[in-house]
C-alpha cells in the first residue's frame, strides 16, 4: 500500500485505539453511583480515582511521548495496550477503596497516556496538508467512547456487577486495541533527519530551546484552563441529571449524546483548522467554549440536558485536536511526541481538577451549580492566555550562491 493511502489506516488506528482507551477510561463516571451504592464508598472517594488518573495521564503523557520520540509510536501505544488491558482486570477485583484508587488511578491513568500523545504526534508527522482534519479524525475516534463504550458499560451493569463489567470491558480492550496497535507506523519524514523546511526559524531548535519558548508555556498554560473548563462538566454530566431525577439509562444518554455533538465538533473544527487557521478556530472555540458551560445551569429535564450536551460537546471536543495541530505548526517533528505530551501532560492536569473538586462541591453543598460558574471561569482563562500566543517567524529560504 502507497505511503499517501497508509497514512488514513494510521487514522483509522488511531480513531480505534483512541475509542477503546478513552471509552475504557471513562466508564467510570457511569459506573460511579453503582460501585458507590454497592461499596459504601462516597463519591468524592469514587471521583478521586479519576483524579489520581488524570494526575498521572498528565505525568505519563510527557513520559511516554518522550519515548515515543525514541523508539517509535507502535511499541509505545502496544504497551500501553497490554497495560490497559492487564489494569482493568486487576481493578475489578480492588479489595478496598484505597486499592480502587491506586489500581484506576495509577495504571489505568498511565495506561491510557500512552495512547494519546504518541498517537497524535505521529498522525501529524504523516501530513503535510489535510493535518488538522486528519487529527481531527483521530480525536473524532476518541469522542465515539460516548456513544460505544458508555451505553455498552451502562447496559453492562444493569444486569451486571461493576466487577464483572470491568473484567468484560478489559477483555474488550484487549482484543481490539492490541491488534489496531501493531498497524501504527512510524511517519516515513523520521527516516531523515526528523526536522522541518530548513527555511523555517525552528529548524535547528533544540528541546531546551523548546521547552522555555513562550509558545511552549502558553501552549501548555492554554490546554491546562481548557482542559479545566470541561473535566467538571463532562465527569459529573451522567451524576448531575441523575441528581435531578432522570433516570441512569436517560442519563447515560446525555452523555452519549454529548459525544456525538464533539464528533460533529472534530470535524467541523478540523475543517475549520485547515481553512482559516487553527490558532484562530481555537481561540474563537475557547471563548465559546466558557460560555456553553454555564448552559448546564439552568438544565433540569431530559430536553434541557440534551441541548446543553449537544453545544458543550460539539465545542470542546472541537477544540481539542488543534492543539496538536499547533504544536506541529510550530516544532520539529523529531520532538512532537515531547511536546504533543507536554501539551497532553497540562491537560491532564486541567482534567484532574474537575472530578474531585466536582465531587466536594455535591458532598459540601448537595448540588453541582457552583462547578459550572467555575468551569465558566476556568474557560475565561484559557481564551485570554491563548490572545497571547504568536507563531515563531518564518524566515525565507537563503539563495543558493552561484
Amino acid at each position: 500500500m502507497s505511503r499517501s493511502r497508509y497514512r488514513w489506516v494510521i487514522v483509522a488506528a488511531g480513531g480505534l485505539l483512541g475509542c477503546v482507551a478513552m471509552g475504557a477510561m471513562f466508564s467510570l463516571p457511569v459506573l460511579l453511583r453503582p460501585i458507590a451504592h454497592d461499596t459504601g464508598w462516597s463519591i468524592t472517594g469514587v471521583s478521586a480515582a479519576m483524579t489520581v488518573a488524570f494526575v498521572t495521564m498528565a505525568l505519563g503523557s510527557i513520559a511516554w511521548g518522550s519515548l515515543s520520540d525514541r523508539i517509535g509510536a507502535r511499541a509505545v501505544v502496544l504497551s500501553g495496550s497490554v497495560l490497559l488491558a492487564a489494569s482493568l482486570a486487576l481493578l475489578s477485583r480492588a479489595p478496598s477503596l484505597l486499592a480502587f484508587q491506586l489500581l484506576f488511578g495509577l495504571l489505568v491513568g498511565g495506561s491510557t497516556a500512552a495512547i494519546f500523545a504518541p498517537l497524535m504526534a505521529c498522525v501529524t508527522g504523516w501530513f503535510d496538508r489535510q493535518r488538522s482534519l486528519a487529527v481531527s479524525l483521530v480525536s473524532a475516534g476518541m469522542g465515539m467512547a460516548p456513544m460505544t463504550m458508555s451505553p455498552l458499560a451502562a447496559w453492562l451493569v444493569s444486569s451486571q456487577s461493576w466487577r464483572a463489567t470491568l473484567l468484560i470491558i478489559a477483555a474488550l480492550v484487549a482484543a481490539l486495541m492490541i491488534p489496531a496497535a501493531l498497524l501504527v507506523r512510524s511517519p516515513p519524514s523520521l527516516a531523515g533527519d526528523g526536522s522541518i523546511d530548513p527555511g523555517d526559524a525552528e529548524a535547528a531548535m533544540s528541546i531546551r530551546q523548546a521547552v522555555r519558548s513562550p509558545q511552549f508555556l502558553i501552549l501548555v498554560a492554554t490546554n491546562f484552563f481548557c482542559c479545566a473548563t470541561h473535566s467538571g462538566p463532562i465527569f459529573h454530566t451522567v451524576s448531575y441529571a441523575v441528581s435531578c431525577g432522570i433516570p441512569l439509562v436517560a442519563a447515560v444518554s446525555i452523555y452519549s449524546l454529548e459525544g456525538l455533538a464533539g464528533l460533529g465538533g472534530r470535524l467541523v473544527f478540523g475543517l475549520l483548522g485547515d481553512r482559516l487557521g487553527a490558532k484562530r478556530v481555537l481561540v474563537s472555540g475557547l471563548l465559546v467554549q466558557a460560555l456553553a458551560a454555564l448552559a448546564y445551569l439552568p438544565a433540569r429535564g431530559l430536553g434541557s440536558f440534551y441541548a446543553a450536551a449537544a453545544l458543550f460537546g460539539f465545542i470542546y471536543a472541537g477544540v481539542m485536536p488543534l492543539y496538536a495541530v499547533i504544536a506541529r505548526e510550530n516544532f520539529p517533528l523529531r520532538m512532537m511526541g515531547l511536546v504533543i505530551g507536554a501539551s497532553a501532560m497540562a491537560g491532564g492536569l486541567g482534567m484532574a481538577t474537575g472530578p474531585i473538586v466536582g465531587g466536594m462541591i455535591y458532598d459540601g453543598l448537595g448540588g453541582y451549580q457552583w462547578l459550572f460558574v467555575g468551569s465558566f471561569a476556568a474557560g475565561i482563562g484559557a481564551f485570554l492566555i491563548a490572545l497571547t500566543f504568536k507563531p515563531f517567524p518564518k524566515t525565507a529560504p537563503q539563495p543558493l550562491s552561484a
